[in-house]
């Protein structure tokens, strides 16, 4: 374990002095807060990706829990997200069953039974009652799930404290590293922990990408504080990053709360409020950098600041507009200085802009002041985009406001995998 002082400001929109110390958790993750279980099995579902394969798992509170949820803004949904926010508005679930190789998506009354089936199985296995299990399934659209090899791969799941990596590795579908982290906080002498897993690699332009993010917590949440702290906390992660500008059907984003770790339930007029909202925060931050640099075929994490917006609204779409460009993540791929790519970007983002009181920089070098190129060598700016991690920041003059946002470059292995991923 080890102790990081985490600044606001050099991850999140919001500028700001270091606000919590936060405890990170090595090896940590959705398990590492008490009370929570998970497992997983293989039912022969994903035929791709190394061994050893999982593709079906359950994640579960040991006792009653609450949950907030965001979910896929695509017209054409999967059955599990319909499923999910019927029950998410009562804002009490414990569990969630999650399988990887078929999004049951596309796939009309048999895939609302079959998602309704999952849960069924996952609730009687963990012990809990049926409306207390979430469903999320992701793979490829279109396909009948074969339900036969989910059903048999469910009741052989048997949770316990340490398999949220199990867990983790049944979600993923061309993720090439599996993604999950916790860290701890304290205030007023009592402990919290936030676990987390995330899955996304392509298809990843959240509107809230295959992306799932599921988040626990042993804190006891007010549901309200724990719905408004998921969507903005959503916003400033998920939201923020893209892979390759198409948005998934299956987007899920869970926080889930079982108050195991005692204490009084926190909503926003609690002490812990503050320091235990910063640490979700935080754990979604990383999980969101985490999929930005797994992206398909990725070689470098692009990281795009846009400072002195007029709007937070305008830093935002300014940010997401550069990171989703193609035009940039080829720059970033041929280490090419192409930087008036990055200002075409912002300008048709939609951001309010002043071209001649904007500035764009390369990690330490100004390659645009105002408008205007500087006289950085090229050969600099090349050598800086020659990295495992690109930061482009871009200065519009004309507010307060900042964003950030998270990408990879765009590579012909991107192309093989996505031409090759059914057959």
């Amino acid at each position: 374990m080890f102790v990081l002082g985490y600044t606001r400001g050099s991850m999140v929109s919001e500028g700001r002095a270091v606000a919590v110390e936060l405890e990170w958790v090595e090896g940590g993750g959705v398990t590492t807060p008490l009370g929570w279980r998970a497992g997983a099995a293989y039912a022969g579902v994903r035929t791709y990706g190394e061994e050893p394969r999982y593709d079906v798992g359950i994640l579960v509170s040991e006792q009653p829990a609450s949950v907030a949820g965001i979910f896929s803004r695509n017209g054409v949904v999967g059955a599990p997200i319909k499923y999910n926010r019927a029950r998410v508005v009562t804002g009490r679930a414990r569990g969630i069953v999650a399988n990887s190789g078929n999004a049951n998506t596309v796939t009309g009354e048999q895939g609302d039974r079959d998602a309704a089936r999952m849960a069924e199985l996952a609730a009687r296995q963990s012990g809990i009652e049926v409306q207390e299990m979430l469903v999320a399934s992701t793979g490829v659209i279109g396909r009948i799930m074969p339900m036969d090899k989910i059903e048999a791969g469910i009741v052989s799941i048997e949770p316990t404290a340490d398999g949220g990596a199990l867990f983790t590795r049944a979600i993923m579908t061309t993720d090439t590293v599996p993604k999950h982290r916790a860290a701890r906080v304290t205030s007023g002498g009592r402990t919290y922990t936030v676990g987390g897993t995330a899955k996304g690699s392509g298809m990843v332009h959240p509107d809230m990408a295959t992306v799932f993010c599921f988040l626990t917590t042993d804190a006891p949440c007010e549901l309200g504080w724990l719905q408004q702290t998921l969507r903005e906390v959503g916003d400033l992660s998920i939201n923020m990053i893209d892979v390759d500008m198409d948005s998934s059907t299956s987007d899920t984003m869970l926080l889930f709360a079982n108050g195991a770790a005692g204490g009084e339930p926190i909503d926003a007029t609690h002490p812990a409020s503050g320091p235990l909202r910063e640490a979700i925060e935080a754990l979604a931050i990383a999980l969101a950098r985490d999929l930005a640099r797994d992206g398909e075929g990725a070689r470098t994490l692009i990281e795009v600041t846009v400072e002195g917006a007029a709007t937070r609204e305008d830093a935002r779409k300014a940010a997401r507009t550069v990171t989703s460009s193609p035009l940039v993540k080829t720059m970033v791929t041929g280490r090419d200085a192409n930087l008036g790519r990055v200002l075409m970007a912002v300008g048709r983002s939609g951001a309010r802009v002043e071209v001649e009181r904007a500035s764009v920089w390369i990690g330490p070098y100004c390659a645009f002041e105002r408008g205007v190129p500087t006289d950085v060598d090229y050969a600099v700016l090349s050598k800086a985009m020659d990295a495992e991690e690109v930061k482009i920041r871009v200065e519009l003059g004309l507010g307060e406001e900042r964003a950030t946002a998270w990408g990879c470059d765009l590579t012909e292995d991107y192309i093989r995998i996505n031409a090759d991923y059914t057959t």
